[in-house]
């Protein structure tokens, strides 16, 4: 749990964190209750909370890139995730 918490810590930290793994993120969504769908190439189709959105896998090694990152964040406070509201719902 508390990794979990930490990566969303470092999603959303300024400035952008871009030692962020693919598996990590793909990790925490599944762990969250998203759905992940291959679509075309490098890219995921993600359903949260009822938003979609479409992310990309890193191309080249396991890293994802800032502006990924910076996707990822953007689409995750949309589908209603931050690390505040995460830690508050696992206290209670």
């Amino acid at each position: 749990m508390s990794h979990h918490l930490n990566l969303l810590r470092a999603i959303f930290q300024d400035p952008v964190n871009a030692n962020i793994h693919w598996r990590e993120v793909e990790s925490l969504l599944h762990h969250l209750g998203a759905t992940i769908e291959p679509t075309h190439g490098a890219r995921f189709r993600v359903v949260l909370n009822k938003f979609e959105g479409i992310l990309h896998h890193p191309h080249h090694g396991s890293e994802c890139a800032k502006q990924d990152i910076k996707q990822l964040r953007e689409y995750l406070s949309h589908a209603g995730i931050s690390p505040s509201l995460y830690e508050a719902e696992r206290n209670q």
